[in-house]
């Protein structure tokens, strides 16, 4: 095994396991929040998602991912790669929709009683959950589509009408159908992304009107932030480093469309970018609520509370 692959599959295992660590413990917080009775905030709802939405795409690409570096060939059969090539990207489209979902509600419940916002501040609760399992329903139909195209390393078909994914396999097509293929599929995700960046700018700008006005004040203020500016910023945090990492996911991807024979270095690369979201994005949020990394802690001072 040559000492390049050594080092992805390490770099594959290091993501995967670190990003399920975070997302696991994260989603326990969550958990233990319900169990305890304590009233979850609407951002939690939509992050319990994209929580479940991140450990789908790490798990069904990043798992494959490690077993093909490490050299183990053709242990996943043809329903096998159908299977975990839809679910993983099922799980990449629900990341997209709770993080554009998240960016946009914020946006609209810091928003100045006086905009054009003021009466979605007082709706918008109630189309969050209609939201979040319309995302669900959209990525589960749109993604029908790969099941079609994918097909295990063992599959019969001619190996010429075949490209070669790693441990899997697409089924080649004519460029006209790949490029169709591909604009169906990036369309809602460009349309999320669009909605993100005007959210995140409205925010930044709502925040530095905010930060004006108090320059102004003549009495003395906490120089601690309101828990609505903490949260727009950890959001913020989050948005850019979502549209960071899948601005350069995306180009990769189109490459690997419509490139017939993409190299190992392609491949690979695209397969770690397309990761480093799901697995960074639980400790961004760790970091900016010390609480959400000592899920126990919550429960506990809750049993206190109880006891007589």
């Amino acid at each position: 095994m040559a000492a390049s692959d050594v080092a992805v599959g390490i770099i594959f295992l290091a993501q995967t396991v670190i990003g399920t660590l975070g997302n696991s413990s994260l989603l326990l917080h969550f958990l233990v929040i319900n169990f305890t009775g304590f009233r979850v905030r609407h951002t939690d709802w939509i992050l319990q998602h994209l929580i479940v939405a991140n450990l789908l795409t790490l798990l069904c690409k990043g798992v494959p991912q490690t077993m093909a570096a490490f050299g183990m060939k053709g242990f996943l059969s043809d329903l096998g790669c159908k299977l975990l090539f839809y679910l993983h990207r099922v799980g990449k489209g629900v990341s997209i929709g709770s993080t554009c979902l998240l960016s946009v509600f914020q946006a609209i419940k810091i928003s100045p009683g006086d905009s054009m916002c003021s009466e979605l501040k007082v709706k918008s609760p109630k189309y969050i959950a209609f939201s979040i399992h319309l995302s669900w329903i959209l990525y589960i139909f749109l993604n029908v589509m790969f099941p079609l195209v994918m097909t295990g390393k063992l599959s019969n078909r001619n190996i010429t009408s075949l490209k070669d994914f790693g441990y899997c396999s697409v089924v080649r097509r004519e460029k006209t159908t790949d490029l169709l293929f591909v604009a169906l599929l990036t369309f809602p995700d460009a349309l999320c992304v669009g909605l993100m960046l005007w959210a995140s700018s409205s925010m930044v700008l709502i925040l530095h009107r905010h930060h004006q006005r108090m320059q102004h004040l003549h009495k003395t203020v906490s120089s601690r932030s309101s828990p609505e500016s903490r949260a727009t910023k950890t959001i913020l945090l989050l948005v850019s480093t979502f549209v960071s990492f899948y601005t350069t996911s995306c180009i990769c991807q189109i490459c690997l469309s419509l490139i017939s024979n993409p190299t190992w270095f392609l491949l690979n690369t695209t397969a770690v970018i397309t990761g480093c979201f799901p697995a960074v994005s639980p400790f961004l949020l760790m970091s900016s609520n010390s609480n959400a990394s000592k899920p126990w802690l919550i429960w506990i001072r809750n049993r206190k509370t109880l006891l007589p």
